[in-house]
């Protein structure tokens, strides 16, 4: 049985050279966005800080592009999938008997403003999956050695009433088989067959592995790119307020579709993964 238990810590949304195009999108979603952040490893980012989790548009300003290329190689949209850890060398320790390492802990920062005006360095230390584990995107632990430089009340607050990423959907023609580094990796025993497919849960948020037509039939849409091979295509968010919600769609000119209690919003309308909002 393995000793880590997974929570999710944070999806990243791979925008590339788009940021300011992505920012201005997620705006519109809904999402209250941090200011542009700019990490030491040279990639930069906006955040939209949830209660347990949170969403990372992440890309690269203009000459930046050759400091993180493999990154950029992925497909737009959704690409990271990012645990939480409290020690991320004793995460490096667990790959390695399992065979699923790939470089030492990596410590990176960048230089933030917290909302009352203090100047703070949010640092973290992360240990990557090896190169191939996962189709189409990276899989992560990240330890927040500053969480208070991420989590801030003032940054939780979101026009759409976002609180918590609740599912993370990655479509496949085979669902067991893209589940099967998560088994590898956490334990057979948190790898559940449900309909459509299988899921683990992670903390506040479960990770779901589906057949393209249960994607589509919960979340309206694919990633435009989609080829059958396991790809991170969805995700689901709990919202406080279904009228903030359709009220901030409208006001960002979203379309959106109504369907059981939730609100879809298809791929194609939110750079390349879609979107499930419910209550």
């Amino acid at each position: 049985m393995s000793a880590l238990a997974p929570v999710l810590d944070h999806a990243v949304i791979n925008v590339a050279d788009r940021l300011d195009e992505a920012a201005t999108l997620f705006r519109r979603l809904g999402f209250q966005l941090t200011a542009r952040g700019n990490h030491s490893l040279g990639s930069s980012n906006h955040l939209a800080v949830l209660g347990e989790n949170y969403l990372e548009l992440l890309g690269y300003e203009p000459g930046a592009a050759d400091l993180r290329k493999a990154i950029w190689t992925s497909p737009p949209g959704l690409n990271g999938l990012v645990w939480k850890t409290q020690n991320a060398d004793e995460v490096w320790q667990h790959l390695r008997e399992r065979g699923l390492e790939s470089d030492q802990p990596e410590q990176f920062y960048r230089p933030v403003t917290l909302p009352d005006g203090q100047e703070k360095q949010a640092r973290f230390c992360t240990v990557r999956l090896k190169n191939g584990a996962v189709a189409n995107g990276r899989s992560f632990f990240c330890q927040h050695l500053t969480p208070d430089a991420v989590w801030q009340h003032a940054w939780q607050r979101h026009p759409n009433g976002a609180a918590n990423i609740t599912d993370f959907v990655i479509a496949a023609s085979d669902p067991f088989f893209a589940a099967e580094v998560y088994s590898q990796l956490f334990g057979a025993e948190w790898i559940k067959r449900t309909e459509g497919g299988a899921e683990l849960a992670a903390g506040v948020a479960r990770i779901r592995f589906l057949k393209p037509e249960a994607v589509l039939a919960e979340y309206g849409s694919l990633p435009g790119d989609f080829d059958g091979s396991p790809r991170m295509a969805a995700l689901g968010i709990r919202t406080t307020s279904a009228e903030r919600l359709r009220v901030s769609l409208m006001a960002g000119d979203i379309p959106f579709t109504p369907v059981n209690g939730a609100c879809q919003v298809k791929a194609e309308h939110a750079f390349n993964l879609a979107l499930r909002f419910w209550c």
